[in-house]
């Protein structure tokens, strides 16, 4: 005959320590949700956008079967050394970049400098320079960014010396700086305090030992 087996169980805030925190390793091996590094794609393409970065795209299928482009960023992370950040994109030039991105991110000093060196090598080749990074290899990182430089000037004017490698290294600090937003945004989606609020939202429930029920 059928047996009626009566369990007790516990919100998140009525468990023991221990029992915590069992629940919240349930929780975080569920990982963070789909796509949530969206909004840190977005702020990137608009420092890109300032920066007269103009970013590649490429095609994806949706479920319906259609297809969107979305910009061609690519990362891995965040546990090995080789993990990192690369994206592929046509640097031009547009004025005021410098004051641009001190009004959209007014406490990052990273993204100044950036800015900075970009003017500064502009300048010194009369605001002719353009690049584009490509990716290479199936690794995600800064140094699988290939970066070819040129300068449109009228009279063939080659660029300076150090056009390249300064541009090289400007790309490459951008995709570090994608990168460090991409792990701050993964630490904060998978501390305790963001797991126990998921928990709670979700009103999941647990057994004394804190094993999710249900």
């Amino acid at each position: 005959m059928p047996e009626v087996i009566c369990t007790t169980v516990y919100q998140f805030p009525e468990l023991s320590d221990a029992a915590k925190e069992k629940a919240r390793s349930w929780y975080r091996e569920l990982g963070p949700h789909d796509d949530w590094w969206d909004a840190v794609y977005e702020d990137f393409e608009r420092i890109c956008d300032i920066l007269a970065v103009s970013l590649k795209t490429r095609p994806v299928r949706l479920m319906g079967g259609g297809t969107r482009e979305k910009p061609c960023l690519w990362f891995s992370g965040f546990w090995s050394q080789g993990d990192g950040a690369c994206f592929e994109g046509y640097l031009s030039h547009v004025k005021g970049a410098t004051t641009s991105i001190r009004d959209y991110a007014p406490q990052d000093e990273t993204l100044h400098g950036i800015a900075d060196r970009l003017q500064a090598i502009q300048r010194r080749n009369f605001y002719q320079l353009a690049a584009e990074a490509s990716h290479r290899g199936r690794y995600y990182h800064e140094f699988t960014m290939s970066v070819e430089v040129t300068r449109d000037s009228q009279t063939g004017q080659p660029p300076t010396d150090d056009a390249e490698e300064v541009v090289t290294e400007i790309f490459r600090d951008l995709a570090r700086w994608l990168y460090r937003q991409l792990q701050a945004e993964y630490d904060h989606l998978t501390s305790n305090e963001a797991i126990e609020e998921g928990i709670v939202i979700n009103e999941y429930t647990f057994t004394d030992t804190g094993r999710r029920f249900g």
